[in-house]
């Protein structure tokens, strides 16, 4: 603290009382001017040229595809930087986006832009309002540059906090229709469906209630009528849910096809073991609950119970003491 105060002494001395602001803005500006460079040209590092040369022709030229131009985006032209050139990184929050439900091709440029958008202007924000602050007072150094970068922080994690919400609704919302939607589907196949038929009808009976289970499976009905291999687009949709119950699931039905043994018997099993997990999570709550309530109950029962219970003695005694006092002193001179 002392050195800080030393330096916004010094900044005072040699440009006004705005000097520790302009110090603080013009270090931001170079910092951003630094690391934008680094950025948009980033170095390629040998290892990953080792990689792509022993990659064989499909993977390289599936990499080559990964930035193809998609139709008319603004974006498009700062690709390079909006989005991680690192095939791994790049997949990780692509399937962060897809299973908060977030499935347009561009949605990993749109993220990035939102936190590189939301930050600089939150920046800017904080910066106006701390030369207001400079403008009606003098506040100190480490005010103002808490009054700078807290806004600029929040607003560059304000879409990441958004996104990891938007994933734990989702996954929860799927978590809780899951076993309703393993019943739909074990009538569907003892009545005779074949398991594309079943969950195509499951689809269409959960959109009311659980639109995103729903959407789940529509899309699975979609990629089984284009031609694509059922285990994989079963393993499509566990990684696009995230969800361990629908993982079991899809390995279920997996081995299910290989050896040769009965859908539905496996479904029933199944469904009857996700009905007893429903019910245990639901226990679980409830056993929960009462400990959650624990510090609620006290802060709101225990106060008023003591104003009840002492509150007229301490009123009494008040009353007495005054009293008690009050007659000394008016006591008549002898």
């Amino acid at each position: 603290m002392e050195i800080l105060n030393k330096i916004s002494d010094w900044l005072t001395g040699m440009m006004g009382p705005m000097g520790p602001l302009i110090a603080v803005g013009g270090l931001g500006v170079v910092l951003m001017l630094i690391t934008l460079p680094m950025l948009m040209k980033k170095t390629a590092d040998p290892l990953d040229k080792l990689k792509a040369a022993n990659l064989p022709p499909p993977a390289q030229k599936r990499s080559d595809k990964l930035r193809a131009a998609q139709g008319k985006d603004k974006l498009e032209k700062y690709s390079n930087f909006l989005e991680p050139q690192d095939e791994g990184e790049y997949s990780a929050i692509r399937l962060k986006l897809l299973q908060a439900g977030y499935r347009t091709k561009n949605a990993v440029r749109i993220y990035h832009f939102m936190q590189f958008a939301l930050g600089i202007g939150m920046l800017i924000l904080g910066a106006s309002y701390a030369v207001v602050l400079a403008q009606t007072g003098e506040p100190s150094t480490q005010q103002t540059v808490l009054t700078i970068l807290v806004p600029a922080v929040i607003g560059y994690m304000a879409p990441k906090y958004w996104v990891t919400r938007r994933q734990g609704a989702r996954k929860q919302a799927i978590t809780n229709g899951f076993p309703d939607s393993l019943d739909m589907m074990l009538v569907c196949v003892e009545a005779g469906q074949s398991l594309d038929q079943s969950i195509i009808r499951v689809s269409k009976e959960l959109r009311a209630g659980f639109p995103e289970l729903a959407e789940e499976y529509e899309m699975v009905s979609y990629e089984m009528k284009a031609g694509k291999d059922k285990a994989s687009v079963l393993r499509d949709m566990s990684e696009r849910c995230g969800v361990q119950d629908v993982s079991s699931f899809v390995t279920v039905l997996i081995q299910s096809q290989q050896f040769g043994t009965s859908i539905a018997e496996a479904l029933r099993i199944y469904a009857s073991e996700m009905r007893d997990k429903r019910v245990m999570r639901a226990e679980e709550k409830a056993n929960v609950l009462p400990t959650k309530m624990t510090l609620a109950t006290m802060m709101l029962t225990v106060p008023p119970l003591l104003i009840i219970l002492i509150g007229p003695s301490i009123f009494e005694i008040s009353v007495t003491l005054g009293g008690g006092v009050g007659g000394t002193q008016e006591a008549p001179e002898e």
